[in-house]
């Protein structure tokens, strides 16, 4: 009688093809995370939104518009003219509240020893990857909480659209649209780690490499595009 020679096929884990949270697909060898995050609670409500500026907008309008009733003495003239104005305002606030919460919720920074990957997007996610070869230069603008944004500056030639970004982008970069870490937690912290992975790229050859976003389908699987 024979022996069969095949041998047994290796067993593999259940999650062994299963990509990390927040990244599209499973990391290549010699590639690892070295960061992992999201922008801290309401900071794209107070800072993207700017959600205290509305506030403010409504209620000069709520008293602008009680102003001379109350001048005059007729206080519930005066309530009637500001409380459909404040109304409007509050449910404004509150919208854009949740807005800035939801997109927070749905937002995973990831910073690898190669790359940089921005999963952003609420209704239909979009996944932004930023190979260290395309990023010509980072910023850090810290806040008095500790948080930080952390621009990114692209190389000529290479250009993602600000509608694509937007609130994840540097404001006002509109003609040359640089990805942004939006108030991200420890930023000081956060602005070392991609420094130093930067500058640890900056010492292997650079491969070619383009922006790439990657948006779901409306049928299952994936769909690839050059961002523009």
């Amino acid at each position: 009688m024979s022996r069969s020679t095949e041998r047994p096929a290796p067993h593999l884990p259940a999650n062994a093809f299963d990509a990390p949270p927040g990244l599209p697909a499973p990391l290549p060898a010699g590639e690892h995370i070295l960061w992992q995050g999201r922008p801290c609670g309401f900071g794209i409500a107070f800072r993207a939104l700017h959600l205290t500026l509305v506030g403010v907008w409504f209620a000069g309008l709520a008293l602008w518009a009680a102003l001379p009733a109350a001048l005059s003495g007729r206080t519930l003239e005066a309530a009637s003219l500001a409380l459909p104005t404040l109304a409007i305002g509050t449910g404004a606030v509150l919208l854009l509240a949740l807005l800035g919460w939801l997109s927070a919720r749905t937002t995973t920074y990831t910073i690898t020893n190669r790359r940089v990957v921005m999963r952003v997007g609420i209704a239909l996610p979009m996944t932004l990857n930023l190979p260290f070869a395309l990023v010509e230069a980072a910023g850090c603008h810290l806040y008095g909480d500790g948080s930080a944004d952390l621009p990114l500056r692209l190389r000529p030639g290479n250009r993602i659209a600000y509608l694509h970004l937007w609130p994840h982008a540097r404001p006002w970069h509109v003609n040359r649209p640089e990805p942004m870490l939006r108030t991200v937690a420890q930023g000081g912290e956060v602005a070392k780690i991609l420094a130093r992975a930067l500058a640890a790229h900056r010492e292997v050859p650079e491969e070619v490499a383009g922006p790439i976003v990657l948006r779901p389908r409306v049928a299952p699987g994936p769909r690839l595009a050059t961002a523009s």
